[in-house]
């Protein structure tokens, strides 16, 4: 089976639509379908019923998916292995959403140096959507998300319960910023839900972001309020530069780990799994003696 048809069958069922499949894969429609007509033609099944609405799998397309997944993970991993640089057994790439690379995938890569030198890495940082083909793919084996959806041959670990908390810069009003000072920054969907039942407490937000990062930079220069994780503004808090609003509502926002549920049989996965899970049990460790320390 063609390298490039299992791709294309793929996307289809990612995005539900011939038609974004051709955008996402960057050929036309027309390529898409005579790929997937070929294949039908290969297998003797057809594997899609197309509507007005786009695409939707048959019950042999639905069969099929796994097989055409694991083709391309062996296919993707062989690329990968086959281009392994000198003086490294291996390759492991790993991926994060925007709001999650940092600090959480930065500890995971130094640590990653530290205890497995003969490892490369490769990390990569994206939107979820992006993130979640490639894990399909095999272009990506671990990836760290806010709300992963449930795939077939996957795992998806939970790895810590984090929260959004609401600060404002120190030093800039004694009372709580005042509504033009709000920045309001986009966590995502379940955010945005959890928010809006108490948005009459901020105000209309005078700035908007997309990215908590930029909009914590933001609010560092300018001042005013907003709600990062906790683990990014402890260090700020901690520094003075900040300080949590009092008697605001916080918002849960977890972090997952998804990746194949034959992670024994790939030992780079594997060992970047343990890597991870350690540098997880040292923040908490940490976090729990820094709380010990704190006066009373």
């Amino acid at each position: 089976m063609d390298i490039d048809r299992a791709r294309t069958f793929l996307a289809i069922v990612h995005t539900g639509s011939f038609l974004r499949a051709a955008e996402r894969l960057h050929v036309t429609q027309t390529t898409v379908s005579a790929r997937i007509r070929t294949l039908e033609d290969e297998l003797g099944r057809r594997l899609f019923v197309r509507n007005r609405n786009g695409a939707r799998l048959t019950a042999a397309g639905s069969e099929f998916e796994r097989f055409a997944q694991m083709f391309v993970q062996v296919w993707e991993g062989a690329r990968q292995q086959l281009a392994v640089p000198s003086g490294r057994d291996g390759v492991v790439s790993l991926g994060a959403e925007l709001s999650l690379w940092s600090p959480l995938l930065v500890e995971w890569m130094a640590e990653m140096r530290r205890r497995q030198p003969r490892l490369a890495v490769r990390a990569h940082v994206g939107i979820p959507d992006r993130l979640i083909e490639d894990l399909r793919t095999g272009a990506l084996d671990v990836a760290l998300l806010y709300a992963p959806q449930l795939l077939p041959g996957f795992k998806v670990e939970l790895l810590r319960e984090e929260h959004l908390v609401l600060v404002r810069a120190v030093g800039r009003n004694d009372e709580p910023a005042p509504s033009e000072d709000y920045i309001y920054v986009d966590w995502g969907a379940a955010f945005s839900a959890q928010h809006g039942a108490h948005s009459p407490a901020f105000g209309e937000p005078g700035t908007y972001v997309g990215f908590g990062p930029l909009g914590l930079a933001y609010l560092l220069k300018v001042g005013g309020s907003g709600y990062f994780r906790r683990g990014m503004v402890a260090p700020l808090i901690n520094a003075g530069q900040l300080e949590l609003v009092e008697n605001a509502p916080r918002f849960t926002y977890p972090a997952y780990a998804v990746y194949p549920e034959d992670v024994d049989q790939r030992p780079q996965i594997g060992a970047a799994l343990s890597v991870l899970r350690k540098v997880l049990a040292d923040d908490a460790a940490q976090a729990s003696a820094a709380k010990r320390s704190t006066p009373r």
